[in-house]
């Protein structure tokens, strides 16, 4: 089937399915290995597929026939996976989620009863010397004594339940449950946010590999190029110079190369860093950039509005600032408390005097009233900051509302405008590269020179690397979006 036919139908099919991809150039060296799996080159740098972000099991089967046999290929959601799995911040959103569920409890609202048992035993050891005053003509013996031996002990159980405190109780049960659920979006939130990062860590490893590959590609050129001049030179028919401009040229690329493995390098060091693993380890990435191009403003601004987590974390906080009100405004109420305990104690006692043994039990019920008559205006100073705290947290929701949807619109526009670039600079590559190819004809056969042909070689590597730089530019939005629209978790499964 004719070349333009194949391209109208996966132009079509982009279309239907709202993705295309973008493959480097080194790929068009394997022909054979594009037809076995089912695709077609249109150009020497697009070709097109139904996929979506994040759709990776297909993909992926695709692209591990490219990777080097050294390396143990990464996929997209292993790697989400693995970062899941061992963040730490993740990690400590649970444990905050945890302490939240064990405070959620009737006993720490103030509905069950407060019960407290006390118990203590006293030993004496006494010596005793007492001179009496004379009663008449009738005086006593002074009294001593030495070592004299006296116990006491005693055991109660008390118990204080409120009965009534202006309805606190009932709202501190309810704020118990409003922040077990503040913290359950907060670990989502976590989540999103891990899963954006990987993402984009990840996008970045194939952004610096698609560079790597297009650097190897000027290098290999620079190469011929040197080779050629060498010959020339050799032979008499161009001068040293131009040979030596060739070994500049030649040496630059190789430098810029070996800048570029060092990059390629660090940003895998940074993906295990948000995978918690070796920094070490090497691994393996697709060549391709996914692209999506069905995003629609209006359905991500719904998404935004009722499941952005920042959004709903702050309508939370806002419900918590409205029940602290209450809180704070059945303080002004009497408190009713039922009180109730047993004491039972015992003495002995070897002094001589008083009593000498003796045992007491005693069983208390009654109700205590508590009702703050004057506390000097602090009660009601903290119900005008409680309500100013309710105000403000209005104003809270409403400010992070329009500042989500401001960002989602300047990231929609980003994309929207980075998909336009990518399919022009796809275009742009595609006569660049012919540019180069007919200017290295040209130069091989001596008509033209050197400095036309790397003037050549340098828009072509120039502009492969906007294709790269606005494919990357819009997955970056793309992620930002779907982030925003809390969709990136529905994507990812």
């Amino acid at each position: 089937m004719p070349t333009k036919i194949w391209q109208f139908f996966c132009d079509k099919l982009a279309e239907r399915n709202g993705a295309f991809v973008y493959f480097s150039p080194f790929l068009w060296d394997n022909p054979e290995t594009l037809h076995n799996f089912g695709l077609f080159k249109i150009n020497r740098s697009t070709v097109y597929l139904p996929m979506k972000l994040f759709s990776i099991p297909f993909a992926l089967a695709f692209f591990c026939a490219f990777q080097g046999a050294g390396q143990a290929f990464l996929p997209l959601d292993r790697a989400i996976s693995v970062a899941l799995e061992n963040n730490y911040q993740i990690k400590i959103a649970k444990n905050q989620e945890q302490i939240a569920q064990n405070n959620n409890t009737k006993g720490n609202a103030g509905f069950l009863p407060t019960v407290t048992a006390t118990a203590n035993q006293n030993f004496n050891s006494n010596n005793i010397n007492q001179e009496f005053f004379a009663i008449g003509t009738t005086r006593r013996d002074p009294l001593v004594q030495s070592g004299v031996k006296s116990r006491n002990s005693n055991v109660g159980i008390n118990m204080v339940w409120t009965l009534y405190d202006g309805m606190g109780m009932f709202v501190a049960e309810t704020r118990q449950q409003q922040v077990v659920k503040l913290n359950g979006v907060n670990i989502e939130a976590t989540i999103e946010n891990t899963v954006a990062q990987v993402g984009l860590a990840y996008y970045e490893i194939i952004r610096q590999k698609q560079r790597l590959k297009a650097f190897k590609n000027a290098l290999d050129i620079s190469t011929s190029r040197l080779t050629l001049a060498k010959d020339n030179f050799e032979a008499g028919a161009t001068s040293k110079a131009d040979y030596l401009a060739a070994q500049v040229d030649f040496n630059a690329d190789k430098a810029v190369l070996l800048g570029q493995e060092q990059v390629l390098q660090n940003t895998k060091i940074s993906l295990n860093a948000l995978l918690v693993r070796d920094l070490d380890e090497d691994f393996s990435v697709p060549d391709t950039i996914i692209i999506r191009k069905d995003l629609l403003i209006d359905g991500l601004k719904r998404s935004v509005e009722t499941q952005n987590p920042a959004l709903v974390l702050a309508n939370l906080n806002r419900e918590l600032s409205q029940l602290d009100y209450k809180l704070v405004n059945a303080q002004k109420y009497p408190t009713v408390d039922l009180v109730s305990g047993f004491n039972y104690s015992t003495i002995n006692n070897q002094a001589g005097f008083g009593v000498q043994a003796g045992k007491q039990g005693a069983l208390s019920l009654g109700a205590r009233l508590s009702f703050n008559v004057f506390d000097g205006y602090n009660q009601k100073r903290r119900e005008q900051n409680a309500k100013i705290n309710v105000v403000a947290a209005d104003n809270q929701v409403a400010d992070l509302k329009i500042q989500l949807l401001a960002a989602l619109q300047r990231n929609f526009n980003n994309y929207q405008n980075s998909v336009q670039l990518v399919q022009l600079e796809a275009q742009n590559l595609k006569i660049a590269q012919q540019n180069a190819q007919i200017a290295f004809e040209r130069y091989r056969v001596g008509n033209s020179t050197s400095i036309e042909f790397r003037e050549a070689q340098r828009n072509a590597v120039a502009t492969e690397t906007r294709l790269i730089e606005a494919a990357f530019n819009t997955k970056s939005n793309e992620i930002e979006l779907l982030r925003l629209s809390s969709s990136i978790l529905e994507e990812v499964k």
